[in-house]
């Protein structure tokens, strides 16, 4: 148990002849202090007591105050289930003021994320707090569509500034750097009402995409209050309050004539819509390897045979053998091995190898036209489905069905937790369900 003792620091006197008083924990050595926001002067202290004497003239509610703090610093240590330090102990009791806003946290994590080089992380907590501003500014004032409207040229402005090729990223992380317009204590379940019913209304997204910011608000609210920057009785999320349901949409694949429509698909040879068919299909071949990753393969990923890669997403890695499908197209795109700089893909060729954040920028511009290019394959195939980047691993999953043993899916599709396989596998194994009704409908 640490030692707790309120001081006067008299090496930071002022002037007027007071000091301030802090409460001192030390503990193997270590010490830290927490002010208490109290002046008072050397003779109206009693260092050895460590209150207030009677010459003060508010001496007895001064005491009453440093006992209180006392006991709040006392509480942190008794009431803790894990290990706390002087340090630790020193933000609770600084923290449980809200002195840190929501944002300044934040800040502080997506920053981590941009600096570990996780980008596509760091860009979608970018995109949660520009939508948690937008909706601290909105005006009552303004009619709905005007707002709308507004909404929308902001974020139009904020796409075109990120692609000025002075810009940096780190630019839109900065803005929140001191930003002290959201205490979490303001995050009640009022307010993450109403900010459901801003993301519906004002920014017209699905709720899957509403879900996904509030496991961000919530992961915030668990790190401010492991390190007392809030009271967890501020949590919104407990017991009966806010509850984050993840809803599992319809999800759906390709069938094996669809596929086929695609494959027999004539395109101009080196042309941008024909890269992007042998793209998705290198996707499907490999069991729905994400897009993104597909454009990151390169030529040493290719061994024996085999294909050994990392995933972007979860930094598994994989190791597939190389299906005959697949060897098809790596023989046509090895005649163009010298011009991609190493990449099996062109969309990369020009990006910097050495700089994380440049391969992040292209890989994020080419997933938006190759999606752009499906629609058009789509529309030549005449499939009445959407063909997008991420239908190619749906559609596995749904030609897979329940033929495949689960442990080997969990594999295939390199899932951390086979309950995320089963899970997913689900949308697409329909035959047990099929026969039910079957069996109660053709009597």
């Amino acid at each position: 148990m640490p030692n707790l003792k309120v001081v006067r620091r008299k090496n930071k006197q002022k002037l007027d002849g007071t000091a301030p008083l802090a409460i001192r924990i030390s503990e193997n050595y270590k010490t830290n202090y927490s002010w208490l926001g109290q002046y008072i002067l050397e003779k109206d202290w009693d260092d050895k007591k460590g209150f207030a004497k009677k010459s003060h003239p508010n001496y007895a509610r001064l005491n009453n105050f440093i006992l209180k703090k006392l006991n709040e610093a006392n509480n942190i240590f008794f009431q803790s289930e894990e290990s706390i330090t002087p340090k630790l102990a020193k933000k609770k009791l600084k923290g449980s003021n809200g002195s840190k806003s929501f944002f300044e946290l934040a800040y502080e994590r997506v920053k981590s994320k941009y600096d570990s080089g996780v980008f596509s992380v760091a860009k979608s907590e970018i995109s949660t707090l520009n939508n948690l501003e937008e909706f601290l500014n909105l005006k009552i004032t303004s009619t709905r569509q005007q707002s709308i409207k507004d909404i929308r040229i902001r974020r139009l402005d904020r796409i075109r500034k990120s692609k000025n090729p002075d810009y940096s990223f780190i630019e839109s992380i900065n803005h929140f750097k001191n930003s002290k317009k959201l205490k979490f204590r303001d995050i009640d379940e009022s307010f993450i009402g109403k900010y459901k019913n801003f993301c519906t209304v004002y920014l017209k997204q699905k709720p899957r995409t509403i879900t996904n910011q509030l496991i961000f608000i919530r992961t915030l609210f668990n790190v401010a209050i492991k390190n007392g920057i809030v009271d967890k009785k501020y949590y919104p999320f407990a017991d009966q309050k806010e509850k984050i349901i993840i809803k599992s949409g319809n999800k759906i694949g390709l069938n094996r004539e669809e596929i086929e429509k695609i494959e027999k698909l004539e395109l101009p040879s080196n042309s941008l819509i024909r890269h992007t068919q042998k793209v998705w299909l290198t996707s499907f071949y490999f069991a729905g390897i994400r897009i993104s990753d597909v454009l990151k393969l390169k030529w040493t990923d290719f061994k024996d045979n085999r294909l050994y890669y990392t995933m972007n997403k979860n930094e598994k890695p994989v190791s597939l053998k190389i299906p005959e499908k697949a060897e098809i197209i790596l023989k046509e795109y090895k005649k163009l091995k010298r011009f991609n700089k190493g990449y099996v893909f062109p969309f990369l060729s020009q990006a910097d190898k050495d700089n994380p954040e440049d391969i992040f920028i292209k890989t994020r511009n080419a997933t938006k036209l190759l999606n752009t290019n499906l629609k058009k394959i789509g529309k030549l195939c005449e499939l009445d489905k959407p063909l997008t980047n991420h239908i190619a691993r749906h559609s596995f999953g749904n030609l897979a069905g329940d033929s495949i043993h689960p442990l080997m899916l969990q594999k295939l599709y390199r899932h951390s937790d086979l309950k995320t396989t089963l899970n997913y596998q689900a949308n697409f194994i329909h035959k047990d369900a099929d026969d039910a009704l079957d069996s109660v409908i053709n009597f």
